[in-house]
């Protein structure tokens, strides 16, 4: 049974910062691509940050710069470090894994596996 806990989120003020953590129960986490993602209401879900098991990583423009996507592999952990909050940042944030093994960052698949998500809430 995968599990994928996001936990972190929060209110914050423009130019705040705040660190997700994604807590995987899944096997072989260290081999695996990992990634966040966020969805505002009334928009797609859209990638932020992926990492491969390398700790290869790749940002979306509108990140980049800004946060910063790391792993535990020892504690099977996941993390969205968010510095420069805006409120084009405000979002649910989601986790999610790469079904298949030792993929390189260019080449991340996510959908098999998604967290609950956290929400995160930016203010002018």
């Amino acid at each position: 049974q995968v599990q994928l806990l996001e936990s972190g989120g929060g209110s914050v003020q423009t130019g705040g910062s705040l660190r997700l953590s994604c807590a995987a129960s899944i096997g072989s986490f260290s081999s695996r691509c990992m990634g966040w993602f966020r969805q505002a209401p009334g928009k797609e879900r859209e990638q932020v940050a992926r990492i491969d098991g390398t700790s290869r990583t790749e940002y979306a423009d509108s990140v980049k710069g800004r946060f910063t996507i790391s792993r535990d592999n020892a504690n099977n952990t996941l993390y969205l470090e968010m510095y420069s909050l805006n409120p084009e940042d405000t979002a649910m944030y989601y986790c999610a894994a790469d079904r298949v093994l030792y993929n390189s960052f260019r080449w991340c698949s996510f959908g098999a596996y998604w967290g609950q998500g956290t929400q995160v809430t930016v203010s002018s």
